[in-house]
């Protein structure tokens, strides 16, 4: 296991209030509350690759169903299309 610890995400009283009066008026927060969380919590193309790499060896060591293991190598062609895509 990593000694990797998972930032908490806190929302500051003007998100929340934001989000309250969005649901107060009958409108979506979704966005504003998804906008809110994931700030900050990025992670690099690279490591997205490593990750979709890692789980495809373990897949295949598991036996998983070929369709799955297509899926992820989709996901992982479209990893490397968007990091081509940044690197222009």
């Amino acid at each position: 296991m990593s000694d990797l610890k998972r930032k908490r995400n806190v929302l500051n009283v003007e998100q929340k209030l934001k989000i309250l009066q969005k649901l107060e008026n009958g409108e979506s927060a979704s966005p504003d509350t998804e906008d809110a969380l994931n700030k900050g919590n990025t992670i690099s193309h690279s490591t997205a690759l490593q990750s979709a790499e890692t789980l495809l060896d373990y897949m295949g060591q598991r036996g998983f169903d070929y369709g799955d293991i297509t899926a992820v190598r989709k996901i992982r062609v479209d990893i490397r299309q968007e990091m081509n895509k940044q690197q222009k």
